[in-house]
């Protein structure tokens, strides 16, 4: 049999090539995709996570792989509805989450991985959401070369996960997936269902949020519309090769010619700031136009440089597409024409826009950011973090974390901060997080105050400190050490993180690999060895949600199963039917 690299290396030269596959189906009898599924599924929380039946991650075996494999060479495997779960957004509104059961979470990840390989390779440059080494900063990334463009069209569609029509995205899977029972195999998963307070309701379109394949089957649907975008609207509405230069700018820099050569320094200077204020090009040239695009998601953004009226005829053309190829409905009250100069679009919680030179000061007095696109953080970002940390408009303790250890406190403010910074590196105005700084730091001293019934200062006073940053200075910060014998101390810090923005993107855009190694999970499973009994028959793997569940208050003696777990800090133990079964029973003691 033929190892997983080789099956994906395969189908993913195939995809490059954009010829079709055949024999999928038989695909889906190589074990080691299956075990490349469950390495990848295992840490997830929701592999502990049951569906409608009780089956989880847990008791995972070669047994339970062959035994699907099986189902599936006899053509009767059977899918099962997923239980649904509603999730609050932040308008108030809910949205619905699927959980599928454990079989079908490790089956949907093999056809994920096989339609990965094959259809990556094809997919467009624009498109950032739910593919490998790309990401929300790949997708603001590139908008930034976008200079010079005048408008922008926000676009949303309605509903989309649950929208999309299952007839048509057969079609697409079967224009190049030629394999009857593979397809036959995706509508049937489509179609399993849900059920909701036990009650089983049909799917008719959509793809099942929370499915591991439905991010995959998301983006090979509105392929479609990225490349009629490249191929069609981007040509009709791209014109002439550059834009003609503006006659007010160059009378303007005529005229400076002129003073200069009279030796009026002070008046030339006088007409170089004022001409500053007025773009170089004429920006009203109907001879040249420029359409840019990106996506992630069901979230785009289109950048265009021409007349606000080609900008409304896009979003009609636009809509219309959606509707009678893909028979999806843009959302009117989320896909928004923008004046780019005078006005924020909002794309991925950034604010976008084209700068201008009264908006943008430069110390060397260059006009190079006229035009520029700047990516922004909301001020109402900052205002509502701010809102976590303050009470009645001052900042305030948590009293959530009152009983942590000063170590988890400060660590965990220390990782909120970081998080957000980290996903705003992006936006130029990144020092407006100075202010959610104070905040954070202010409620950070004053629940260690609260805690130790001490001071705010005294509490500064003690973990006060600086390191050095990576840029070479010297910054002042807060630690708390953890000492530990024969060990590293642990060692928490709040700040020390800088706020200069970065133009590159932190995800690096690194070409789709095709995944071969195995996990130390996978190795010791395939060892087919009890690691309690040193049994060879029926192995499995025992799972734990986490290692905290393994702490029981007022157990006499600690099992043998739990002091390998806990020495070895894994989540998991391969074990033997006979000793599972004891686990869960709780039949081991400390003698076994």
């Amino acid at each position: 049999m033929r190892t997983a690299k080789t099956v994906l290396t395969v189908i993913q030269e195939r995809g490059k090539q954009k010829k079709p596959i055949e024999r999928v189906y038989k695909l889906l009898f190589n074990r080691e995709l299956y075990l490349n599924a469950y390495a990848k599924l295992y840490p997830n929380n929701g592999a502990m996570t049951k569906g409608v039946t009780n089956e989880t991650v847990d008791g995972m075996s070669i047994q339970k792989i062959d035994r699907m494999i099986e189902i599936l060479r006899e053509e009767k495997y059977q899918w099962k509805p997923a239980r649904r779960e509603y999730i609050k957004k932040k308008n108030g509104k809910k949205r619905p989450l699927g959980i599928p059961v454990w079989g079908d979470k490790v089956l949907q990840e093999v056809m994920r991985q096989i339609l990965e390989a094959y259809y990556e390779p094809q997919f467009s440059e624009h498109s950032h959401g739910f593919r490998p080494n790309r990401g929300c900063h790949t997708a603001l990334q590139e908008i930034q070369v976008w200079k010079g463009t005048r408008w922008f069209i926000e676009g949303d569609i309605s509903q989309y996960f649950d929208t999309i029509d299952h007839k048509i995205l057969l079609e697409i899977l079967a224009r190049n997936i030629h394999d009857g029972r593979f397809i036959r195999l995706v509508s049937n998963m489509l179609e399993a269902g849900y059920l909701e307070e036990w009650k089983f309701k049909q799917t008719i379109s959509g793809v099942p949020q929370g499915g591991v394949i439905s991010p995959i089957l998301a983006n090979i649907y509105l392929n479609e519309f990225d490349n009629w975008i490249e191929e069609v609207l981007i040509p009709k509405y791209t014109k002439g090769k550059r834009q003609k230069s503006n006659p007010e700018y160059n009378k303007l820099t005529a005229e400076i010619q002129k003073l200069r050569k009279e030796g009026d320094a002070k008046t030339a200077h006088q007409l170089v700031v004022e001409r500053r204020k007025i773009p170089s090009v004429n920006t009203q040239d109907e001879n040249y136009r420029r359409l840019r695009y990106v996506r992630y998601a069901d979230d785009f953004l289109l950048g265009f440089t021409g007349s606000k009226a080609d900008a409304e005829e896009i979003k009609e053309e636009i809509g219309r597409f959606l509707k009678e190829k893909l028979n999806l409905i843009m959302s009117e009250e989320k896909t928004l024409i923008t004046n780019a100069g005078s006005q924020a679009a909002k794309f991925l919680r950034y604010e976008i826009k084209a700068q201008r030179v009264n908006d943008y000061i430069d110390p060397k007095g260059r006009r190079g950011a006229n035009g520029a696109i700047a990516l922004l953080v909301p001020a109402k970002v900052i205002e509502e973090k701010c809102k976590k940390y303050m009470k009645r408009g001052k900042a305030t303790h948590r009293n959530n974390l009152l009983q942590d250890d000063d170590f988890s406190i400060v660590q965990t403010y220390q990782q909120e901060y970081r998080g957000l910074v980290q996903y705003y590196i992006l936006a130029q105005n990144l020092s407006w997080f100075s202010k959610l700084y104070w905040y954070m730091e202010t409620s950070l001293l004053k629940t260690l105050a609260c805690k130790h019934r001490s001071s705010i200062n005294k509490q500064k006073a003690k973990y006060r400190t600086t390191i050095t940053s990576t840029s070479g200075k010297t910054v002042p910060c807060l630690q708390v050490v953890v000492e530990r014998p024969n060990k590293k101390p642990l060692v928490a810090t709040w700040g020390g993180i800088s706020l200069v923005h970065k133009r590159k993107a932190v995800i690096e855009d690194i070409p789709y690999k095709v995944y071969g190694g195995r996990t130390e999970l996978v190795k010791r499973l395939l060892a087919e060895k009890c690691e309690l009994c040193g049994s060879t028959k029926n192995i499995e793997v025992h799972h734990i949600r986490k290692l905290a569940d393994l702490k029981k208050k007022g157990q006499a003696e600690v099992p043998k199963w739990v002091q390998i777990m806990s020495a070895r800090k894994r989540k998991t133990l391969v074990v033997c039917r006979e000793c599972h079964v004891a686990i869960h029973n709780g039949n081991i003691t400390k003698s076994s």
